[in-house]
């Protein structure tokens, strides 16, 4: 064989072999048949035995690719995977961050005291009553008389003005504050000045007529002292409807308010006293706070709700006026700082859905029967 033939590859069965490993490629090119590439070849020869066909390598040099292809996903993989973590850590941290900065500001606008640092200038000292007055709402008694007491004891409060806006509510919520009012009142440090809202009605007047004197503006609704209790008989709906009530009691008065069961003319009679011995209360405490300014006009007493303009005649209120003017009057500025005790809303969010529960499954409520409130 010539060196020509060999330099070709044609003479050797494995220079054809080599030829069908390129397709496309022509016979007796030097950059890939030439005595160099042969040369190299024999220094790193392909994997497999010497006698394997073409084929063989060719499947050979794909598992090698595919081996070499698994190692560089596997390493892609594994760089995404440390990406991820790290940008789940990044994430986390973030979240973690912006957690405690919405803690941090919850807890200064609705945990923290409002007065955890009494001012030092002169202003009234603000106590809010919003709303029914019951033992599980923002007007409890609990709450207004830890207010009132923190606001009493600022000394540079020039007075003290319990900020109503409420119907009235529970008498024994109402009796409790107004028995801290008058307390408070006695001891003449200065002066505890009721300013009425929209409304100061029922259980809100008897905690306002408990101050040394009560502003209202002209269209403010005022009054009501009386007591009521409010209920439905259904004994026909229940025979109607065929449901048998199976009511078990020890004391045989002790079902006596129970709706399902009609009421006679002695419980009927019993529990009208209990109404009126509490009226008699309301009366007395009011007629207490409010001496000789009041009228004697027999209305005053008997549940009617008036305007701020006839309030004002009948002596249930002391002058017509805004908070602003209140605070002009004090300290010659409208200036006042709120000592109402904070809310805890994680508190009311429970409380709310407590009761939403509560009256979704029609389960009765714990408050008294009883009412210092409009309708």
């Amino acid at each position: 064989m010539s060196d020509e033939q060999q330099r070709d590859g044609s003479g050797d069965g494995r220079g054809a072999q080599a030829g069908d490993d390129f397709p496309g490629q022509e016979s007796g090119d030097r950059w890939t048949d030439g005595p160099e590439v042969v040369q190299q070849a024999k220094k790193q020869p392909l994997p497999g035995a010497e006698s394997d066909d073409a084929e063989t390598l060719r499947e050979r040099q794909r598992l090698a690719q595919l081996e070499m292809m698994d190692r560089w996903v596997g390493g892609v993989l594994t760089e995404q995977r440390r990406a991820r973590r790290w940008k789940l850590f990044f994430r986390l941290m973030l979240l973690a961050i912006v957690l405690i900065s919405l803690t941090t500001m919850l807890y200064r606008v609705f945990l923290a005291e409002p007065t955890a640092s009494l001012p030092t200038h002169s202003h009234i000292a603000l106590v809010e009553v919003h709303g029914v007055i019951t033992s599980d709402a923002p007007a409890n008694a609990e709450r207004i008389i830890k207010g009132l007491n923190r606001a009493w004891s600022s000394g540079s409060a020039a007075a003290v003005v319990l900020h109503i806006d409420s119907p009235g509510g529970s008498p024994v919520q109402s009796q409790r504050i107004y028995t801290e009012i008058m307390r408070l009142r006695d001891q003449g440090d200065k002066p505890i000045i009721a300013v009425i809202e929209d409304i100061g009605a029922s259980g809100a007047y008897y905690i306002a007529s408990a101050a040394d004197s009560i502003v209202a503006s002209r269209a403010s609704l005022v009054g009501s002292i009386g007591v009521i209790y409010a209920g439905f008989g259904f004994q026909e709906a229940i025979n109607q409807i065929g449901v048998e009530r199976r009511v078990m009691t020890a004391g045989e008065n002790k079902a006596f308010l129970d709706p399902f069961q009609p009421l006679d003319e002695e419980a009927a009679d019993f529990w009208q006293g209990v109404l009126t011995q509490t009226h008699e209360q309301f009366i007395d405490d009011v007629k207490a706070g409010r001496g000789d300014r009041l009228s004697n006009s027999p209305e005053i007493f008997s549940g009617l709700i008036w305007s701020g303009e006839q309030a004002l005649e009948l002596g249930l209120i002391d002058e017509l006026a805004s908070l602003e003017q209140v605070a002009r009057e004090q300290v010659g500025d409208a200036e006042w700082e709120n000592y109402t005790p904070s809310l805890d809303p994680f508190e009311r969010l429970t409380r709310r859905f407590t009761q939403t529960a509560a009256e979704v499954l029609g389960l009765q409520h714990a408050h008294a029967p009883l009412r210092f409130q409009t309708q």
